[in-house]
């Protein structure tokens, strides 16, 4: 028994000290820290509205239940008044963070209305982006059974319909969540797409992991890429710098990009119809129609000298 309380109060006394150690790091490490200040927006919370948010753009696919279409128009107000509530709660908070210094909290409050109802005035855009996007990836994979299969399964149709949700309140200039709604898909899927992209209809992304699409990107209609594909900067080294600068490429409409490739820089523009073959490292415009290939490397086969030995 002495012996146990002796430990005890040892652990006790170095708990202690590292309570201290860590009072102390809060205070030379501010940068990282957010004591006294008002809780930021909820991860979890904005996970779960983008959940909501892909069952009114996918009806039936994700529910638990069938949606019977009698009770269709009761499913869809309960959902959006549920995103309604909890999103303009989240971007309020976020609006809070950059608000001006004259600007009182009401005042913050009344933004995140007016922002959380023109973002729902947006669904139906979304949707008919979605419908393209889907068709797309139909059309584009033979191995694909259905459009269902794409849907439910298919990681780029998650990005993708991710990503057209953040990019709507990216436009809507809200700080914060749109990136935190985009990593959640590149947390599950591999595939990273800004919010600040500008993408167009009928995007298909086959495979998809490893892929990376900058925030300054544009991309046309009818554009398909595969896995491991970068639209990136050239160079960040003046980080901040750079905020606002085109510095990612625009591709044009139906251009095909196969994986492992790379497409760097602002001023690079891809023009229309243009293919890239798999593990290019474009770093200049390519013209119209353009078909682009790496050279296959020679290969060398070393047999092993016991092999030799043997025969």
């Amino acid at each position: 028994m002495k012996q146990q309380r002796r430990c005890e109060e040892l652990y006790d006394h170095n708990v202690s000290l590292l309570v201290e150690e860590l009072l102390d790091s809060y205070c030379n490490h501010d940068l990282i820290c957010r004591i006294d200040k008002d809780n930021m927006v909820n991860r979890g919370i904005l996970v779960e509205i983008v959940e909501e948010l892909r069952k009114i753009l996918f009806p039936g696919f994700f529910d638990n239940n069938k949606v019977r279409s009698e009770y269709s128009r009761y499913l869809v107000g309960e959902k959006l008044e549920y995103v309604q509530y909890h999103l303009k709660k989240q971007i309020a908070k976020a609006l809070d963070t950059v608000k001006e210094e004259n600007e009182q909290k009401e005042d913050v409050i009344a933004r995140a209305d007016e922002i959380t109802y023109r973002f729902l005035g947006t669904l139906p855009k979304i949707r008919e982006h979605l419908a393209t996007d889907v068709q797309a990836a139909f059309n584009g994979d033979p191995a694909a059974f259905s459009t269902d299969e794409i849907i439910f399964c298919y990681p780029g149709m998650l990005a993708i319909s991710v990503y057209r949700i953040a990019h709507e309140l990216y436009l809507l200039r809200v700080p914060l969540i749109p990136r935190i709604i985009s990593e959640y898909a590149h947390s599950i899927t591999g595939i990273d797409i800004h919010p600040g992209a500008d993408i167009g209809k009928y995007f298909f992304i086959d495979h998809g992991t490893g892929v990376v699409i900058g925030e300054t990107t544009v991309i046309g209609q009818n554009v398909k890429i595969y896995q491991g594909v970068t639209l990136g900067a050239l160079s960040t080294r003046k980080g901040q710098q750079l905020r606002g600068t085109k510095r990612h490429p625009t591709l044009g409409d139906n251009v095909t990009i196969y994986s492992g490739t790379s497409v760097l820089g602002g001023e690079t523009v891809i023009g229309d119809g243009v293919t890239i073959g798999g593990n290019a490292f474009i770093v200049s415009s390519v013209s119209k129609g353009t078909k682009v290939s790496v050279k296959n490397p020679e290969l060398e086969f070393i047999r092993p000298a016991a092999v030799e030995e043997t025969e």
